[in-house]
């Protein structure tokens, strides 16, 4: 195999696996979504005080929502060989290595090492990946 032929494959390799890590972390970030959702609905206080706070509630679910998808989209772009996704894949993880932080400092390791070990490597991979051009 040629040297080209090599860096093609590594390129290959990593839009795959990016694609494959933003898919996850979008269906993640929904499925936080849906999960808040039925904590919301199913906590016991809820029938004690006799309503949901709604504003709040909305607005977790329209940025998981959005999150998510856009988290998806992303996916979309780098699989099809699109230039939109990179910039918000980038920075979406460099969120999430700061939420990793203060989870260490919470002393939850087990879901922040985790989260660093997808961040970083998606990371890693969104920024290696040449945009091809037209």
């Amino acid at each position: 195999m040629s040297a080209e032929s090599k860096k093609h494959l590594s390129q290959s390799a990593r839009r795959q696996i990016v694609t494959a890590l933003l898919n996850f972390e979008g269906a993640v970030v929904l499925a936080l979504g849906i999960f808040v959702l039925y904590l919301d609905l199913t906590r016991e206080d809820v029938s004690v005080a006799g309503s949901v706070e709604i504003l709040p509630l909305l607005g977790v679910l329209l940025f998981s929502l959005l999150g998510g998808l856009g988290l998806l989209a992303c996916a979309y772009s780098f699989k099809n060989k699109r230039r939109f996704g990179r910039a918000p894949a980038v920075l979406a993880n460099l969120i999430a290595l700061g939420v990793a932080k203060y989870q260490f400092e919470g002393g939850l390791w087990f879901v922040a090492l985790p989260l660093v070990m997808v961040a970083a490597m998606t990371l890693y991979c969104a920024v290696t990946i040449v945009p091809e051009g037209k």
